[in-house]
C-alpha cells in the first residue's frame, strides 16, 4: 500500500497509552512494505518500541504536548481504506482516468443522462451530492476550475478542438448545465427555508459553484438549442433515439421554468404548466429508457478527494430507475398539487390543506414542502397577497366570532381614546401580536418530517397555555367594553361568560395534545401493551374538545338569537352567512370528536380484551414500571393546566376497568364502534365546504374512507373476539383459542388507527 498524500509523515507514535500485561513481543518479522515513492525512508521501530514500552508504568501515557487531537485521530486514519481518502491499493492511481474527450454514442449519452436522474433523485431524498451528482466525472471537468461564465461551462476547455465539436458533447452539455442550475436553485430554497440537515437534505456543495453565477435564460436557451440538434440529427440517429433525448432536455426546461414560476405565488393555472409538462414526458422517458448504454466508468468516488470534505470517501449511491421513476413521478404530482394552496378560501382550509398534503403517504420530498413553506411564509405575506392579521381574523370569525364587533375593521379608524373601539381595536391587536407567531408555528410544524412534527408540537403546546393564558386577561377587558352579559350554560349553577379568545386557544391547544398523541400512532411510539391506555387519552382529549365546541356553539347560537330580537339592528345575508358558516364549522369539528373519541373507546376496550386474554404480553422491563412509563409518555402534557393531566392511579382504572366483565367492555366497544362507523358515514358525505378542505377535499375524503376502513376492521376484531369469549367473563383459556397480531402503523388502513388482527387458532 501507498500513500502520496502523506509521504511527510513519521513512521513513530508520539502518543500511547501501555498496560504490561498487553506487551508485544514480535515472533516473525512483518514482511517490508511496498514502496511506491522514493521520498518515503521505512525504519523498522518495533524492537525499540517494545523496548521503550518496558519502562512505562501500567496506564502511563506518553504524549508530545504539541501532538494535537486532530492530529492523533488523523495518523489513526493513515492507510484505513475506510477513512484515509489517499490510501490507494497497489498499482491504483490517484486520479480517475477517464478521458472525457472520448467520443460517445447517443445511446450512451442517454444511459449517462439517465444515471444523472437516479443520482439527482437520490440527493433529492437526503444523500449528499459527494455520493451523487458531484461523482460524475463530465460534471467535475465542467465545475473544476469553476466557470465565471456559460462559454467556461465546458466539459473541454479547448472548444477548437475536434471533440468538443461531436453533437453528443452539445447533448450531454446542455442537459448537465440545465441539471446543476436546477440543483442550485433547489438547494437555495431548501436553505432559505425550514429543515432539518441531515434528516432532510443535505445542502453542502463541497466549494462546488453550481453555475450559481450563470443566467438560468442563458442554460434554458443552451436546451433549447441542443433539441434543435437533436432534432437536425434524426437521419443519423433512430427516431426513438432522438425523440428520447428531446424528452430529457425537455425535461429539464421544463424543470428550470417550474423553479423560475414558483416565485411568482400566482395563479396556480399559470404556475402549473411546467410541471404537467414534466408529468407528460416522463413517461416517455422511462419508456425510453432502454435504449440508452450504461457508462458506468463516467462515475467514480475518486472524485470525492477533490472535494472540500472532511468525510472519507463513501460509495455512489445507487437508486434503481424503477425507484427514481417512482420518485421523480409523485415530484411531479405533488408539485402540481402543492401550488392548490395558492387557491385560498378560509384559514380552516388553508389549514387543512396542510395536514392532509403533509400526511401523505410517502410524504412529499423535501424540496416540495420548502416550496409550500415559500407559499405560506415568504416576507411574511401569506399566499402572497394575504396579511397575518387576515388570516388570524378569518380564523377567529369561523371558530368564535363570527360577525363580531372585536374583527370590524372601523375600529381601527378611532381615534378617541375615550370610546369602546378604540379600547376594543388595541386589545385586539395585542392579541393579535401575541398570537401571530404561535399560529403560523402549526402551519410551519406541519411542513416538517413527521418525526419533527410530533417533537415541535410537544414544545408548541405548552407556548398555548401561556396563549390561552394571556388572551383570559384580554377577554375580561373586552367584557367591560362590550358590555356583555353572561349566560347560563348547560347546568352550569352561576352564568358564564363567552371568553372567545381564550375559548379559541383553548380549542387550538386541544387539537395539537391530540394530534401529538395520534402521530405517536403513526410513529410507532408506543408498545402494543400500551395502545389501550393511549387509546383511552386520546378518547379523553376528544370527548373533551367535543365539549369545548358545543360550549362555543351555545354562545355562538345565542348570539345569533340576540341579533334577531335587537329591532335595531339589520340582519343582512351576510351576517347571516358568517354566522351560517361558523356554526358549519362547529358541527364539524364536533362530529370529528366525538368519532374519534367512539373509535378511541372501543379499540382501548379491545386491547383491554385482549390483554386479559394473553394475547399481548408486555415485554420484560427490568429497570421500569408502568408509573415511570406513564410519566414518559405524558410528559408532554404534564405543564398543561386544562385539561388537567389524569393521574396515574386514575390513567390505570379508567384503562383496566378491572369493575367489567371482558364481555361487558366488548358489548361497549362493539357499540361504539357502531356510533363512530355512523359518524364516519356522515363525515364521508360532507361537501368541501362543509368540511373546510376546499383545495384539499380529495385527500381529506381518502382519509376519511381510511377511517372508516379502520372502524370495519375493529368491529371485525371485536366479533371475533366476543366468539371466543361467550358468556364467560373471559379468562387465559378462551385467549389460547385466538391468534393476535398488532400491525404496524404503515400496514394499516390508517395509520392513527392501529386495529389488531385477531384469527382463531389453527387446531394442530
Amino acid at each position: 500500500m501507498s500513500h502520496p498524500h502523506n509521504s511527510h509523515v513519521s513512521k513513530e507514535f508520539t502518543g500511547l497509552s501501555i498496560n504490561h500485561h498487553d506487551s508485544y513481543a514480535p515472533r516473525d518479522e512483518p514482511p517490508p512494505p511496498m514502496i511506491s515513492s522514493e521520498g518515503i525512508v521505512a525504519v523498522d521501530i518495533t524492537r525499540k518500541f517494545v523496548e521503550a514500552a518496558k519502562a512505562l508504568e501500567p496506564g502511563e501515557l506518553v504524549k508530545d504536548g504539541y501532538f494535537t487531537l486532530f492530529e492523533s485521530v488523523g495518523a489513526l486514519e493513515i492507510m484505513d481504506p475506510k477513512m484515509d481518502s489517499g490510501c490507494l491499493a497497489p498499482g491504483e492511481s490517484l486520479d480517475d482516468d477517464y478521458d472525457v474527450t472520448r467520443p460517445l454514442l447517443p445511446s450512451e449519452v442517454m444511459g449517462i443522462i439517465d444515471q444523472l436522474l437516479c443520482l439527482e433523485m437520490a440527493w433529492h431524498l437526503g444523500y449528499p451530492l459527494s455520493q451523487t451528482l458531484l461523482t460524475n466525472v463530465y460534471i467535475e471537468a465542467m465545475l473544476n476550475p469553476a466557470p465565471a461564465n456559460l462559454q467556461e461551462a465546458h466539459f473541454i476547455r479547448d472548444l477548437e478542438s475536434e471533440a468538443a465539436q461531436d453533437p453528443m458533447f452539445t447533448v450531454l452539455r446542455a442537459y448537465c448545465l440545465g441539471l446543476l442550475k436546477s440543483c442550485w436553485y433547489v438547494n437555495e430554497r431548501i436553505k432559505f427555508e425550514h429543515y432539518y440537515e441531515e434528516e432532510d437534505f443535505v445542502t453542502n456543495t463541497y466549494h462546488r459553484s453550481l453555475l450559481d453565477n450563470i443566467d438560468r435564460d442563458e442554460i434554458r436557451e443552451e436546451i433549447m438549442s441542443a433539441r434543435r440538434l437533436v432534432h437536425s440529427l434524426r437521419p443519423k440517429i433512430m427516431d426513438d433515439m432522438a425523440d428520447g433525448l428531446s424528452f430529457r432536455l425537455e425535461l429539464r426546461a421544463a424543470f428550470l421554468r417550474a423553479i423560475e414560476l414558483s416565485e411568482l405565488r400566482s395563479s396556480p393555472e399559470s404556475l402549473s404548466l411546467p410541471w404537467s409538462q414534466m408529468k407528460a414526458v416522463w413517461e416517455p422517458i422511462n419508456k425510453s429508457r432502454h435504449l440508452g448504454t450504461p457508462v458506468p466508468e463516467a462515475f467514480s468516488t475518486k472524485l470525492q478527494r477533490r472535494l472540500a470534505s472532511t468525510m472519507p470517501p463513501r460509495p455512489i449511491v445507487q437508486l434503481s430507475f424503477e425507484e427514481t421513476y417512482e420518485h421523480f413521478k409523485k415530484l411531479f404530482v405533488d408539485g402540481i398539487d402543492v401550488l392548490k394552496v395558492l387557491n385560498y378560501a378560509d384559514s380552516q382550509s388553508l389549514l387543512n390543506f396542510v395536514l392532509t398534503f403533509q400526511a401523505q403517504k410517502p410524504q412529499p420530498l423535501v424540496y416540495i414542502r420548502t416550496l409550500l413553506q415559500n407559499f405560506l411564509f415568504k416576507d411574511m405575506v401569506i399566499l402572497g397577497h394575504l396579511s397575518i392579521r387576515h388570516v388570524i381574523d378569518d380564523d377567529l370569525a369561523i371558530v368564535v366570532l363570527p360577525c363580531s364587533r372585536l374583527l370590524d375593521p372601523a375600529n381601527d379608524d378611532v381615534e378617541a381614546p375615550h370610546d369602546a373601539r378604540f379600547a376594543i381595536a388595541y386589545q385586539m391587536e395585542q392579541f393579535r401580536v401575541r398570537t401571530a407567531q404561535s399560529y403560523l408555528d402549526i402551519f410551519r410544524a406541519f411542513c416538517q418530517n413527521r418525526c419533527r412534527v410530533r417533537r415541535t408540537l410537544c414544545h408548541s403546546i405548552q407556548d398555548w397555555e401561556t396563549v390561552q393564558i394571556d388572551a383570559e386577561g384580554i377577554d375580561q377587558l373586552l367584557q367591560v367594553q362590550l358590555d356583555e352579559k353572561p349566560i347560563l350554560y348547560q347546568t352550569a349553577s352561576e352564568p358564564a361568560y363567552s371568553l372567545p379568545l381564550s375559548s379559541w386557544a383553548y380549542l387550538y391547544k386541544l387539537r395539537l395534545m391530540e394530534w401529538i398523541v395520534q402521530l405517536g400512532f403513526e410513529l410507532e411510539t408506543y408498545q402494543p401493551d400500551e395502545l389501550a391506555g393511549m387509546y383511552w387519552y386520546l378518547s379523553f382529549l376528544s370527548k373533551t374538545r367535543a365539549q369545548h365546541a358545543k360550549r362555543i356553539k351555545t354562545f355562538t347560537t345565542s348570539r345569533l338569537k340576540e341579533l334577531h330580537a335587537n329591532i335595531h339592528v339589520t340582519v343582512t345575508p351576510a351576517m347571516e352567512a358568517q354566522f351560517t358558516r361558523s356554526l358549519a364549522y362547529l358541527h364539524a369539528t364536533i362530529l370529528d370528536a366525538a368519532v374519534t373519541s367512539e373509535l378511541a373507546d372501543a379499540l382501548s376496550c379491545l386491547y383491554t380484551c385482549i390483554g386479559r386474554l394473553g394475547l399481548i404480553r408486555p415485554p420484560p422491563r427490568p429497570y421500569s414500571s408502568d408509573e415511570l412509563r406513564y410519566e414518559i409518555r405524558m410528559k408532554p402534557f404534564a405543564p398543561i393546566s386544562l385539561p388537567e393531566l389524569p393521574s396515574y392511579e386514575a390513567f390505570r382504572r379508567a384503562t383496566d376497568q378491572s369493575e367489567n366483565p371482558t364481555e361487558v367492555l366488548l358489548d361497549y366497544a362493539l357499540r361504539a364502534v357502531g356510533s363512530a362507523r355512523k359518524g364516519y358515514d356522515v363525515l364521508g358525505k360532507f361537501s368541501e365546504k362543509e368540511a373546510f378542505t376546499v383545495g384539499a377535499h380529495e385527500r381529506w375524503v381518502k382519509g376519511t374512507k381510511s377511517c372508516l376502513r379502520s372502524v370495519i376492521a375493529a368491529s371485525i376484531a371485536i366479533s371475533s373476539v366476543m366468539k371466543v369469549v361467550g358468556s364467560g367473563e373471559g379468562g387465559r383459556d378462551e385467549g389460547e383459542k385466538l391468534v393476535v397480531e398488532v400491525p404496524r402503523a404503515e400496514g394499516c388502513y390508517h395509520s392513527w388507527w392501529v386495529v389488531p388482527k385477531i384469527s382463531e387458532r389453527k387446531r394442530g
